[in-house]
């Protein structure tokens, strides 16, 4: 009872509570994963009042939109800063691509949720499929370049939702053991990563049918 009372009245020490909270929340689910988290639990790891969160999350569905949210902008400067070195429109798909992989692969609780919370609303966020620098627009912005002006909207969607899920498809799978032998002949699991890459069809020009 007596360390309940000192939790309820522990003051908030954040000039930023929100902002403390989820990276809280971060760090748990990096930790321990999405079954670890609470609102409860969070608080704890922020060290602020249990009460504290619902200053700003009604409930852990609320928090898991706002850890989602944060994913998808670390997708997008993760793909920003690779597409703004790469030469080519080819090497930009190869490059965001890769960038894509391998973001699933540093962080596959962070991208558990992303995609938790996509499903959950049967829907990429907004702002994911609408602001011309997210990741999914990244994509398209790519394709668009590579075919130029004379691409029809249909064909460029659909080149972009190929692209979107054969990235993520080899996300899935890039740690398989049947590539071992294939990534030991190509260099490494980045080298056989972009050769994956480089030979799906849909970075090469749109053809409608």
């Amino acid at each position: 009872m007596r360390e309940a009372a000192t939790a309820e009245a522990r003051p908030y020490h954040h000039g930023d509570l929100r902002r403390a909270l989820v990276d809280a929340a971060r760090r748990i689910l990096e930790a321990e994963g999405v079954g670890a988290l609470s609102l409860r639990a969070v608080a704890r790891e922020a060290k602020v009042s249990p009460a504290a969160p619902y200053h700003h999350f009604k409930d852990k569905g609320e928090l898991l939109d706002a850890i989602a949210h944060e994913g998808w902008e670390d997708l997008e400067n993760a793909m920003t800063t690779v597409r703004a070195s790469a030469a080519t429109p080819s090497e930009k798909m190869t490059a965001i691509g890769a960038a894509y992989v391998r973001f699933a692969r540093q962080n596959p609780a962070l991208y558990r949720v992303m995609y938790d919370v996509s499903r959950d609303k049967d829907s990429l966020p907004d702002h994911v499929q609408k602001n011309d620098d997210s990741a999914y627009c990244q994509v398209r912005a790519t394709i668009q370049e590579t075919n130029g002006p004379a691409v029809n909207e249909i064909d460029l969607e659909l080149a972009t939702i190929a692209a979107w899920c054969a990235a993520h498809g080899l996300a899935e799978m890039l740690s398989f053991k049947q590539f071992d032998p294939l990534k030991e002949q190509l260099g490494g699991e980045e080298a056989f990563m972009r050769a994956v890459l480089q030979h799906l069809g849909m970075f090469s020009k749109v053809h409608a049918p």
